[in-house]
């Protein structure tokens, strides 16, 4: 969950931010979902968190099947 999802990217792609991301070189944004209200954005994260692999998977390949980088959508 973050306020400005493009920083966050950033960061992650260029790996100015220790964890997953850096350990696994992890570098495209291939889901994201918005939420005005932080509670409900907090609440949708930690639900995603406990999902299994498989339904994430699933979940990304209903919204973005070809797993494009969305980052430049979002610049």
């Amino acid at each position: 969950m973050t306020s400005d999802l493009i920083k966050r990217v950033y960061e992650h792609k260029f790996d100015l931010s220790d964890g997953f991301t850096k350990k696994h070189h992890v570098h495209q944004l291939v889901y994201y979902e918005q939420y005005s209200d932080i509670y409900l954005a907090i609440t949708r994260e930690k639900q995603l968190k406990k999902w299994r692999r498989k339904w994430k998977l699933r979940l990304i390949e209903s919204a973005n099947p070809k797993w494009r980088d969305l980052y430049q959508d979002i610049i």
